[in-house]
């Protein structure tokens, strides 16, 4: 199962669609409260594609959450967003990359799904 959060439903839709292209399972969560919940429930995803600027808690605070707990810290997480970051922005994390949502093509969406989903 690979996760989507972004509170923009037609973006996480094409992420979605994307994936789902070459056979992975996706669910969409449009906040970090419900995913964290979901993850909480013992449901880790193999990875996940997450905005930054999200409605409520942002992307920042999932990953601060994320990466306090030994189970999820290792999670390959994959930032859909239209900010910039610089490498020492992200580097805390162990991002393993970054889209940009106003150049991203689907071949990058599924290169990423094909590497780090397991």
């Amino acid at each position: 199962m690979i996760f989507v959060i972004d509170d923009d439903r037609l973006m996480a839709e094409c992420v979605a669609k994307a994936v789902d292209q070459v056979g992975f399972q996706t669910q969409i969560f449009s906040n970090a409260i419900e995913a964290m919940n979901e993850i909480s429930a013992g449901n880790l995803p193999a990875m996940i594609f997450l905005d930054i600027l999200l409605t409520g808690p942002d992307g920042f605070a999932f990953l601060n959450e994320m990466v306090s707990y030994n189970d999820t810290a290792k999670i390959p997480v994959v930032i859909v967003s239209s900010l910039r970051f610089s490498e020492k922005d992200l580097d805390s994390y162990d991002v393993v990359g970054v889209l940009n949502k106003e150049t991203m093509r689907p071949e990058e969406i599924i290169q990423y799904a094909e590497k780090y989903a397991k």
